[in-house]
């Protein structure tokens, strides 16, 4: 792990103390309907209706993974560099009585067996950790087996452009689509360095590695906000802010 890796790690296990702090919380949340989005389940159902096997890169606080086996994944393995966020996404999925496990690991280079995953998923802020994007999709090629599929409901690589001013949309004058990377200045990731990969070198990189693509979809809406009462005109659906992408193996 490089110096600014590893002080990328030390952001987010600061910032994945919240996990823990909101501990009962996320459990109350688990055991509700509603975990992954609309738009996720429209392209995934076919896959889940298979009970897949699932790695999930980067996979934070876990309510995705339980969202996911109850969705008919047959098992979650969540791989994420930081300790507090796995243990605590362990911790809730053992009370639920959910398959799903957690390794501290960092990606690229998951602990996984060659071919041993039906389903990657990922996104909702992990692609921005990747300081090498063709590394982090032959990864993934190695993970799945034949005919596996890749999902990703990420933010659009548009997003840092946008400013929060609510009156109306503005680009920010100290970033560029095409910037290799920017210094975070919101939370949760305040302070770490980000890679910036625009929508073609994510493409690039993921036919590259031997993935051929089945959908492509950009949505105005973002996947997250802040639990404050900001609301950016950037956020009122005139601008890309997320998107969804599904590839096969």
């Amino acid at each position: 792990m490089d110096e600014v890796v590893a002080g990328n790690r030390v952001v987010w296990e600061r910032a994945s103390g919240k996990h823990v702090r909101e501990y009962d919380e996320l459990l109350e949340a688990a055991r509700g309907d509603g975990l992954l989005l609309e738009r996720e389940l429209e392209l995934l159902a076919p896959v889940l209706a298979e009970r897949p096997v699932v790695v999930h890169l980067q996979s934070g606080h876990g309510l995705d993974d339980v969202g996911l086996v109850k969705a008919g994944a047959e098992r979650v393995v969540g791989i994420d560099y930081s300790s507090v966020a796995a243990g605590a996404a362990q911790r809730r999925a053992d009370e639920l009585g959910m398959a799903c496990r957690y390794v501290v690991a960092e990606v690229p280079g998951v602990p996984v067996r060659d071919a041993s995953a039906d389903l990657v998923y990922t996104g909702k802020g992990a692609l921005i950790w990747m300081r090498d994007i063709d590394a982090w999709a032959r990864d993934i090629a190695r993970v799945l087996r034949p005919g596996g599929r890749l999902f990703m409901y990420e933010g659009h690589p548009a997003v840092p452009l946008w400013t929060w001013d609510n009156d109306e949309p503005r680009i920010r004058p100290d970033r560029s689509y095409f910037a290799e990377s920017h210094v975070n200045d919101t939370f949760p990731g305040n302070g770490a360095r980000e890679w910036q990969w625009n929508l073609g070198q994510i493409v690039t990189a993921i036919t590259r590695a031997g993935l051929h693509l089945e959908a492509l979809e950009e949505y105005a809406e973002p996947f997250w906000r802040p639990q404050d009462d900001t609301n950016a005109a950037a956020w009122s659906g005139r601008l890309p802010n997320s998107y969804a992408l599904l590839a096969r193996s």
